[in-house]
């Protein structure tokens, strides 16, 4: 059977969270929404890429009991809580407690597992293929005077507030919460709006 074919991300695109479905984890312990998997392609280009073939990974994880993380070899993550009061978290022996809006960069392949001092949390989560993606989120605060434009290679993420999308035909699109949008294009498309956008950057990684 032949491998699925990378599909574009169009510059504006809009990835809506209410239509991603959950899907519960192996150890009963929380649920996976998974946003979008893919590839580079040329000139930061974006595309999605179903199965397990992908480079990048977005994804909102519901965390409802302590235990250990999956282990993904190869992998760089980069986990931030986005709701709730935080966790602490064990990488290859060393602890430490991980607040709000407060992006942690680890090897995925490091055994690592978290306890919740303060309950269940949801943690928003990028992957990234070591050595072919390099990947980056910046947690910033949106202005209604200043849209936040989204470059090639970027993605963005409505973590809090109220936003809408301006790009050619979807201007002034509103955005719910946990909704994406895919950035490039010559006219990049930008987020207006009060909140907070967690910005996703993905560039060609170093062998």
């Amino acid at each position: 059977m032949d491998a699925p074919q990378p599909l574009s991300l169009s510059p504006g695109t809009v990835i809506a969270y209410s239509g991603i479905s959950p899907a519960p984890w192996r150890n009963g312990g929380g649920v996976t929404r998974q946003i979008v998997s893919g590839k580079l392609g040329v000139l930061g280009t974006l595309e999605a890429v179903p199965g397990d073939g992908w480079d990048w990974r977005l994804s909102i994880a519901d965390v409802e009991s302590e235990g250990p993380f999956s282990a993904f070899a190869g992998m760089t993550r980069i986990l931030t809580v986005i709701e709730g009061e935080g966790l602490a978290i064990n990488i290859d022996g060393v602890e430490q407690r991980l607040g709000r809006y407060e992006p942690l960069q680890f090897d995925g392949g490091a055994a690592t597992s978290s306890t919740l001092p303060a309950g269940p949390i949801r943690d928003f989560n990028l992957i990234t293929r070591s050595g072919t993606v390099n990947g980056q989120i910046d947690i910033e605060e949106l202005s209604p005077e200043h849209p936040r434009k989204l470059f090639a290679g970027q993605l963005g993420v409505l973590l809090q507030g109220r936003a809408r999308l301006l790009a050619g035909e979807s201007k002034h699109r509103p955005l719910e919460r946990y909704d994406t949008v895919v950035g490039g294009g010559e006219d990049a498309p930008a987020i207006t709006g009060s909140g907070l956008l967690a910005v996703v950057s993905l560039q060609e990684g170093r062998p």
